[in-house]
């Protein structure tokens, strides 16, 4: 393998950045892959801020990037692996914006620039997690010339509502640690994300500029999801596949630890026929792969693979739950006589449960439909748990953000001043909030607010029960050292009040598959 460390690149406004480049010993041309982050070209992968992660120390060479393909296994299998530092980060010149219109003209003008050096055949790829798999949606939509195969693995797509503002309440507790711990180092100056997302609570002018145009890509793509990383990445890398307009694209979605899946010898082996098939022209049989395949999970590390021709999957239907709040109960039958029930807005939850007769599979985004009234505030932040019990009623945890084990079935949140829907992309299954603005509550005033519940896949059997939550504050709280999304910054005073019955046809929808 031959190593080209601290190549410089430069840019059309005369800007250099640098990147190693990892290539094959030999004097033919390969495809590349371009790994594109700001987190240290040069620095050695460690995952250690996440315990239990799950990545074996024989799967990944120190010259891999953090969250990036390793070169020694590609080079030895004829493909060269460019790690670059971008704009402002480390050496590189320049101030650092992440995923601004400049930061992806810097991407697409080094593909270009990849693409022409004579090592190269002219086929570039992209690859990587998070940050890394976030970039491929906007560089894939400027349509560089010598990109021709993108593998977004776990990257949201929407940062406002995936990451910054859950339902429009404000998430400060990853966001935070990661401008201070993971993308502070620079010569020259570092967009502050924490301040910026504090200035624009609202979606503006500032998001669309982060927001990539999905329609407009066409480009091969192998996606990868999971629904272990509800809050940070399952929403945006599944819609991303759904909006993308790429002829050639097919979605993974697994229930495992989102670095230990990238880099487990077959989820290698997966991507390099991918690759192979776009990058090298050769037929590894990835035109006969089944379009979507998924994890229906029974419990951690426990589950069975289904696959289907399109997501959502077509055999899906959509079954309503309703609370039944004399009972605690979620009920198939709608209560005739209308009841409320209040909890603390700060420390207090609400409860329901339902337990299956029969075999059920849930996958896809369940969505809740509930009437509330706020005592002692203009506005009410909502937090939604969906759990799985078992027969006995023990909770079943799930993986959960990277490396825990205690997980949900799925999250949803919503800011109630936020409740808006908008008209043309909301359907009965799922909300759509534009959250361009902010309607308070009059004093009193009962509203219907839909809340989005993320996509899952999960089978409960028979005897086994889904436990609803509801409450004012995060369902997963961890202490300080634990990587996690947060929310402390809630409008919530005195107590949350929900209806049910009657008049108030609250219900939580679920998507089930097939006759399971």
């Amino acid at each position: 393998m031959l190593i080209d460390y601290d190549v410089a690149v430069t840019m059309s406004d005369g800007a250099r950045i640098y990147a190693d480049v990892f290539r094959p010993d030999g004097c033919e041309p390969v495809p590349a892959i371009v790994c594109w982050g700001p987190y240290g070209k040069h620095a050695p992968v460690s995952y250690d801020l996440f315990p239990n992660h799950g990545v074996e120390p024989g799967w990944v060479s120190a010259h891999a990037g953090f969250e990036a393909p390793d070169p020694v296994y590609w080079c030895a299998h004829g493909y060269a692996v460019v790690n670059v530092d971008p704009r402002g980060m480390w050496n590189s010149d320049g101030d650092a914006t992440f995923y601004s219109a400049q930061e992806t003209r810097d991407a697409c003008e080094l593909i270009e620039w990849v693409g022409t050096r004579p090592w190269c055949t002219g086929r570039v790829g992209m690859s990587g997690v998070s940050y890394l798999a976030i970039i491929q949606w906007h560089v894939a939509a400027q349509r560089p010339a010598h990109l021709a195969a993108i593998n977004p693995w776990e990257g949201l797509s929407d940062r406002y509502r995936e990451l910054a503002y859950h339902g429009g309440i404000p998430e400060d507790r990853f966001g935070p640690m990661w401008r201070e711990r993971r993308v502070a180092f620079s010569r020259g100056r570092v967009e502050d994300t924490v301040a910026n997302y504090a200035a624009h609570p609202l979606f503006d002018d500032y998001w669309q500029s982060r927001t990539p145009q999905l329609s407009a890509i066409v480009t091969p793509a192998l996606v990868v999801a999971s629904w272990s990383d509800q809050g940070l990445h399952t929403r945006g890398t599944i819609e991303g596949f759904r909006q993308i307009a790429s002829e050639h694209k097919w979605l993974l979605i697994h229930g495992r630890k989102k670095w230990q899946w990238y880099y487990r010898p077959e989820s290698v082996e997966l991507l390099r026929a991918f690759f192979d098939q776009f990058l090298r022209g050769v037929d590894r049989g990835v035109q006969r792969w089944p379009r979507v395949r998924f994890e229906v999970r029974d419990r951690f590390y426990v589950g069975e693979w289904e696959q289907r021709d399109t997501w959502p999957p077509a055999d899906v239907s959509h079954r309503a739950l309703h609370l039944d709040l004399e009972r605690g109960a979620l009920s198939e039958r709608a209560p005739q006589r209308e009841s409320e029930a209040a909890y603390d807005a700060r420390e207090g939850s609400l409860t329901l449960e339902h337990r299956f007769a029969a075999d059920t599979a849930i996958v896809g985004s369940m969505k809740l439909r509930l009437w509330v009234r706020a005592e002692g505030s203009d506005d009410m932040d909502l937090f939604v748990a969906v759990r799985k019990l078992d027969r006995s009623g023990e909770p079943v945890g799930f993986s959960f953000f990277n490396s825990l084990q205690d997980g949900p079935v799925a999250l949803g949140w919503l800011r109630v001043s936020h409740r808006e829907l908008d008209p043309e992309r909301s359907t009965p299954e799922r909300p759509w909030h534009p959250h361009r603005s902010e309607a308070r509550l009059a004093p009193g005033e009962t509203v219907p607010v839909e809340i989005e519940i993320w996509p899952s896949g999960t089978r409960f059997s028979a005897g086994e029960s889904l436990r609803l939550v509801i409450q004012g504050h995060d369902t997963y709280r961890y202490p300080p050292h634990i990587v996690c999304c947060g929310h402390s910054r809630t409008r919530n005073a005195g107590a949350h009040v929900v209806l049910a019955g009657g008049r108030f046809d609250s219900h939580v929808l679920l998507p089930v598959l097939g006759n399971r």
